[in-house]
């Protein structure tokens, strides 16, 4: 499986989408269903789905995008916020003819997708969350203070800094496009009522050596109906993992756990039943 998972998948098709004044470049692979995956922060398509896109796309149409300032997408004259980053999703969504999709998103990802869910709850049929935080205080205080300490030479020799140079963006810009990306983390944010308040089901995942807390994760899945035995209960719509011996970064490497969970998650009934003797 794992050699399956890290063989490349050419896209049907790829382009940009013209969106709240950028170029959003965007590939979609496999047919069926609407998938839309969103990366990490300063990461690429390639870098981020690389493993999962062969497995995803054998049975769905995955839709994959890069961000603002990332890998093909140019940056413009805008902060880089949750809230612009989840309306481009939206905007690409109707360029693409799609009145609804599940979206997905990892770290970075996760913050838009729970946006995309809050400000176009319409346009999410189902969400999947992987390493993803609701509010500022979802990460470790240490992890949270990190983030402040980012700079541009922290990626000389890095994969992020070679692919953002070869998908043609200017070298001299890197160290402003690290300090925007950035920004999003250092301002304080929560959107915790909001979240828990969607209507859609909610697939979340971390890993046990995370940068997200578990408390974080729990509250969330409590407030989607966990918390209780469901033999006794019955089993919510949502759905929370947490895999064993993985990290923030090791979550893209779990590709044969991660990837049956999520086909399952959103394949599953909407009223499922416990599993009986």
């Amino acid at each position: 499986m794992e050699n399956e998972a890290n063989q490349s998948t050419k896209p049907a098709q790829s382009g940009y989408a013209d969106v709240n004044g950028l170029r959003l470049y965007y590939e979609v692979h496999g047919q069926g269903a609407p998938l839309v995956l969103l990366h990490g922060s300063y990461m690429t398509i390639p870098l981020n789905w690389s493993r999962f896109l062969p497995r995803l796309a054998q049975g769905r149409q995955v839709i994959v995008t890069e961000m603002q300032g990332h890998g093909r997408t140019r940056d413009i004259a805008r902060a880089v916020s949750y809230e612009a980053m989840a309306d481009d999703v939206a905007g690409l969504l109707g360029h693409l003819g799609l009145a609804q999709a599940d979206i997905l998103g990892y770290s970075m990802g996760g913050g838009v997708a729970f946006q995309v869910a809050v400000r176009h709850p319409q346009r999410v049929r189902r969400l999947v969350v992987l390493s993803g935080a609701y509010a500022h205080d979802g990460w470790w205080p240490d992890v949270e203070a990190s983030f402040a300490t980012f700079t541009a030479e922290m990626f000389e020799g890095s994969s992020i800094k070679k692919q953002y140079l070869e998908a043609g963006n200017d070298a001299a810009h890197f160290p402003a496009f690290v300090q925007k990306v950035k920004a999003i983390d250092v301002q304080p944010y929560d959107w915790s009522d909001a979240v828990k308040a969607l209507p859609m089901p909610l697939f979340m995942a971390l890993g046990d050596a995370d940068g997200v807390r578990y408390e974080h994760a729990l509250e969330l899945f409590r407030a989607k109906g966990g918390g209780r035995m469901g033999d006794l209960h019955g089993l919510t719509p949502s759905r929370l993992a947490m895999l064993p011996g993985t990290t923030h970064i090791g979550m893209m490497q779990r590709v044969d756990w991660l990837v049956p969970m999520i086909t399952d998650f959103l394949d599953s009934d909407l009223n499922p039943t416990p599993p009986t003797f």
